[in-house]
């Protein structure tokens, strides 16, 4: 679902509720600028899947530190 930043500020409340059953995009002059999801339930992954993409990179000793470098050098180049 789609609302803009005028709305969600307006109806809050609501979009609390419905983000359990869906994502909420909120947008700013016809921007996407922000996304609501649900937070994380008991049993249900949200970023922990990174930790299965991971697996398969070739250093499984890779830190934090070194997976921001990365993404940082990916993102200018």
């Amino acid at each position: 679902m789609r609302v803009s930043a005028t709305e969600f500020k307006t109806r809050v409340g609501k979009y609390l509720e419905l983000v359990d059953k869906e994502e909420i995009i909120i947008t700013k002059n016809g921007r996407e600028v922000a996304k609501l999801i649900p937070a994380k339930k008991e049993g249900t992954p949200n970023a922990d899947f990174l930790y299965g993409i991971l697996s398969d990179y070739p250093d499984k000793n890779i830190s934090a530190e070194q997976i921001r470098e990365e993404r940082i050098r990916n993102k200018y180049n």
